[in-house]
């Protein structure tokens, strides 16, 4: 599922909303979990799972298409834990 499809179907199970205001509250709800995460925090959704993010330590790389190595930089990447009723439902 793409976010437009998200904000379709939000928007038809909630006819008294307009899809302009299905788009703001889907777009604050990312924005959100974005800021939260860039500020070094943790998003926990009971039932669906926890984002957080996990440090990437510097390493060396290799360019696939010339063979040549490259200094990759210490990073932090996004991280998805699914929740326990998550879990659950897709192993039925």
């Amino acid at each position: 599922m793409i976010r437009s499809e998200l904000v379709q179907l939000i928007a038809q199970d909630n006819p008294g909303l307009s899809q302009r205001d299905v788009e703001a509250i889907v777009s604050t709800f990312f924005d959100e979990i974005t800021a939260r995460l860039a500020a070094d925090g943790r998003v926990e959704l009971r039932g669906f799972g926890a984002f957080s993010t996990r440090a990437r330590d510097a390493r060396t790389g290799r360019n696939p298409r010339t063979g040549e190595t490259v200094a990759v930089q210490a990073k932090r990447v996004p991280y998805f834990k699914p929740g326990k009723e998550m879990r659950a439902r897709l192993n039925v």
